[in-house]
C-alpha cells in the first residue's frame, strides 16, 4: 500500500512553528527580564549565545550519529524536549533565588529540541516523494514565520488581557503544540529508506568539497542577517524607538515574521517553479538586507526604522531554506549529514549575530542602533560569497 506522506509534511510543518515558538517566545520578554528580575542586557545577549550554542552541538552530534539512530526516536525526543524547556522557564523563576540561572536552564533544555528539529524536519521533508524540492523547502520554512507572527500576536492579546506578569502560563499552553506533534512524529511515516541512498558522503569529504565551504559561509552569514534584527526587534521598539511594548511586539517582531513568511510564500508558490537561479535571487536578497540594515539603525524616523525591521524579514525570509536547498542541488550524497552541518554553522550564527548586536550595543550605553549598524558586516560577506558561488556555477555549466 502506498504511504500517505501528508500527515508526515503536516507534521514538518508544525514542528518549524514549534520552533518559531522556542526562538521566539523568550525575546519578547527580554525587556520584562531586564526590568523585573534585573538581568542587563549583557547578560540577555548571553542568552541567546548560549541557546544557538547548545543547539549548535546538537547539530554537531546529530551529524555524526543521526545516520545510525534513524529520524523517528530523535525527532519525538526534539519535540519532548521542547516542551519541557517551556515548562521550565515558566515554573524554575518562581523556584530559583537565582533568576538568570532559572532562565538558563530552561533555554538550554528548549535549545536541545530546537537543535534537533533543526537537523530533522529538514531532511526529512526533503525525502518526501514530492516535486519542486525548494519549493517545498521553502513552504516548510515559511511555517517558522507563521509560528513566530502566532507568538507575536497571541502573546501581546493575551499580555494586554492579562497582564505581562501571567507571561509562565502562556509559556504553559504553549508547550501542547510540541506535545501533540510528538505524537503524530511517533506514527507518521518516514521515508528514511530513499534518503539513506544519499547517506554517501563522509564529513571529511564534505568539507573537502569547494561549493561546501561556501555554503557554509552563506549558512552562517545568513543566520546572522536573521537572528541580529529578529532577535532584538521588540527590544528596539521598545528602548530605541520609544514605543509601549505592546507596539513594539506587533510593529517589531510581528512585521518581521510576517514579511519573511511572506516572501518564502512568494518563492515556494510562484518564483520555485519560473526558471530563476536561486543563487542569484539570494543574492539580491542579500542586497536588500544591506538597505535594511542602514534604514533601520541610521534613520531618524521612528516609524521609517520599523518599516526598515520589516524589509529586513522579507529580505532574509529566502536566505536560511535557499541554502539548504542550494546544497541540496550542488551536492551528491551529502544526505543528513550535509544539513546538519548546514544547520550548525547556521546556528552558529543564530549566536553570534544577536550577541555582536547586544554585546556592541551595551558598549555603547545600550545603543541598539549602534548594535544593529555593526552587523551589516554579515549581510555583506554573504553577497560575498554569493557572487563567489554564482561565478563557480557559471563556469561548471560552461
Amino acid at each position: 500500500m502506498k504511504k500517505n506522506y501528508k500527515l508526515t509534511m503536516f507534521a514538518c510543518f508544525t514542528g518549524y512553528i514549534v520552533q518559531g515558538i522556542i526562538n521566539n517566545f523568550a525575546p519578547l520578554l527580554f525587556v520584562t527580564f531586564n526590568e523585573s528580575y534585573g538581568i542587563p542586557l549583557s547578560k540577555i545577549a548571553l542568552l541567546i549565545s548560549i541557546n544557538f550554542g547548545v543547539q549548535l552541538t546538537v547539530d554537531l552530534i546529530c551529524a555524526l550519529i543521526v545516520h545510525k539512530t534513524g529520524w523517528r526516536i530523535p525527532i519525538v525526543l526534539a519535540h519532548i524536549l521542547s516542551l519541557c524547556g517551556l515548562i521550565m522557564i515558566a515554573v524554575l523563576p518562581n523556584v530559583l533565588e537565582n533568576k538568570f540561572t532559572a532562565i538558563l536552564c530552561s533555554v538550554i533544555v528548549f535549545a536541545c529540541g530546537g537543535g534537533l528539529l533543526e537537523v530533522l524536519v529538514s531532511p526529512i521533508i526533503e525525502a518526501c516523494p514530492t516535486k519542486n524540492k525548494s519549493g517545498i523547502m521553502s513552504l516548510l520554512h515559511s511555517f517558522y514565520c507563521w509560528g513566530h507572527c502566532g507568538v507575536v500576536i497571541v502573546s501581546t492579546v493575551f499580555f494586554a488581557v492579562f497582564g505581562i506578569e501571567k507571561w509562565p502560563v502562556l509559556a504553559v499552553i504553549w508547550a501542547v503544540i510540541p506535545l501533540v506533534n510528538s505524537f503524530i512524529f511517533a506514527i507518521t511515516p518516514l521515508n528514511e529508506e530513499t534518503h539513506e541512498e544519499r547517506e554517501k558522503s563522509s564529513i571529511g569529504a564534505l568539507f573537502r568539497n569547494r561549493y561546501f565551504i561556501i555554503l557554509i559561509v552563506i549558512m552562517f552569514c545568513a543566520a546572522c542577517c536573521e537572528l541580529s534584527v529578529a532577535q532584538w526587534s521588540s527590544a528596539f521598539a521598545e528602548k530605541a524607538l520609544g514605543v509601549s511594548k505592546t507596539v513594539g511586539d506587533l510593529l517589531g517582531p510581528l512585521l518581521f515574521a510576517a514579511l519573511m513568511g511572506i516572501s518564502r510564500l512568494i518563492y515556494g508558490f510562484y518564483l520555485s517553479k519560473k526558471n530563476i537561479d536561486l543563487e542569484k535571487v539570494i543574492f539580491f536578497s542579500g542586497l536588500l538586507c544591506i538597505a535594511s540594515y542602514l534604514i533601520i539603525s541610521l534613520c531618524p524616523i521612528p516609524m521609517v526604522s520599523l518599516v526598515g525591521i520589516g524589509i529586513c524579514g522579507f529580505s532574509v525570509g529566502l536566505l536560511w531554506p535557499g541554502s539548504f536547498s542550494l546544497g541540496a542541488a550542488n551536492i551528491e550524497n551529502g544526505g543528513s549529514r550535509m544539513f546538519a552541518l548546514l544547520a550548525l554553522f547556521g546556528d552558529l550564527g543564530c549566536g553570534m549575530g544577536p550577541f555582536v548586536v547586544g554585546t556592541v550595543a551595551s558598549l555603547k550605553g545600550d545603543d541598539l542602533n549602534f548594535g544593529i549598524l555593526t552587523a551589516v558586516v554579515f549581510p555583506i560577506i554573504m553577497c560575498l560569497c554569493l557572487f563567489s558561488f554564482i561565478r563557480k556555477n557559471a563556469k561548471s555549466r560552461q
